[in-house]
């Protein structure tokens, strides 16, 4: 493992990950990586029917002999898993909280759902995230993974946490069904150019933050065409492992089992662009959705709530001298989380022990 503090911190601002598996911060905090799924293992799915008979037979196989969790937000990949999942499991809905401040909150979505499985009176319990959470949490998850986190993985730990003490030991996501299935409705509105993608897919330009930055073009030009970048197989086999990883990360750090039935499988026909397009993202996961919630409309997507807007409005940008000064101050707010991020993971390395 060769230790590159210089390419590791661009490549977690660009990608959230560290895209060179051989390169670390530090010895002191080795990155842990679980290999995703293999491209040519994944189930090939045609169809909406095949897709849903997939996720069926392997909730079925997975949580047989099993105590389950299903975290269950108000999308529409984790309510299809909702109805397929034992009558025993518990399921758990993240809400972030900010006090005084109404934040998004996906629970009254959730119990809508559960009340559609009329054969089930499922046990379901709320979640509540706290900027404290944030910050005692995210230690922990960062010397586990040798590197900066995500912000999910605190919600995801915190709630694996709960599902551990409640006596699970697998706990079940919906997640990786956007990378898959054609979700990313803004990355594919258009054809982009290998330049305007770049520009519109990373989270922090390395050099608007650092003051000694490494641009890796590498993992997007590794999906250029003609001087096109292919986006889907782009969110399929690149993005799709570093989002699961958070989630493996998080539930890895609290003792139990994790399972994402869509990362086992993958699209075997071309994405068609023009259903996208015209507002039918994700198109097979909604026809299973459709046809399990009669009458339901299909919510816009939203990514996991999460209230950075509130929680970093006090913190002031980073102070450590890798950084430029005031670099902050006109990110938005999950930019600014990547950055305080990357301060932090790079305090915890010089922390003398």
């Amino acid at each position: 493992m060769q230790v590159d503090k210089k390419y590791c911190m661009s490549s977690f601002l660009m990608y959230r990950i560290i895209s060179e598996r051989d390169k670390c911060f530090s010895e002191k905090y080795l990155p842990k990586w679980d290999e995703y799924p293999a491209t040519e293992s994944r189930e090939k799915i045609h169809n909406s029917d095949e897709l849903f008979e997939s996720l069926k037979r392997q909730i079925k196989e997975v949580t047989k002999g099993r105590k389950c969790a299903l975290a269950l937000s108000g999308g529409i990949d984790s309510a299809i898993l909702l109805k397929l999942v034992p009558e025993d499991t518990i399921v758990y809905t993240f809400k972030c909280v900010v006090p005084g401040i109404e934040v998004t909150d996906e629970s009254p979505r959730a119990a809508a759902y559960l009340a559609a499985r009329e054969d089930v009176k499922f046990e379901h319990k709320i979640v509540p995230i706290y900027w404290e959470d944030m910050e005692e949490m995210s230690t922990l998850l960062m010397k586990q993974k040798g590197a900066p986190i995500h912000s999910i993985e605190v919600q995801i730990y915190k709630a694996a946490m709960q599902a551990k003490a409640d006596g699970c030991d697998l706990f079940i996501f919906g997640e990786n069904a956007d990378c898959v299935y054609g979700g990313h409705s803004n990355l594919l509105a258009q054809d982009w150019t290998v330049g305007d993608f770049i520009d519109r897919w990373s989270f922090v330009m390395p050099h608007k933050a650092l003051k000694d930055p490494e641009m890796d073009l590498q993992p997007i030009m590794d999906y250029e065409q003609d001087g096109y970048i292919d986006v889907l197989p782009f969110l399929s086999i690149y993005e799709a492992p570093a989002s699961w990883n958070s989630y493996r990360n998080a539930c890895d750090l609290a003792g139990i089992d994790f399972f994402t039935p869509y990362a086992t499988t993958i699209m075997d026909v071309p994405l068609d662009l023009e259903r996208v397009r015209r507002g039918e993202n994700k198109y097979l996961v909604r026809e299973v959705f459709s046809k399990l919630y009669e009458g339901f409309e299909i919510p816009p997507k939203t990514p996991m709530p999460r209230p950075m807007d509130q929680w970093l409005s006090v913190w002031n940008g980073p102070t450590r001298p890798e950084f430029w000064p005031h670099c902050t101050d006109t990110m938005t707010a999950d930019q600014k989380w990547l950055v305080y991020s990357l301060e932090k993971f790079l305090n915890i390395i010089d922390e003398k022990e």
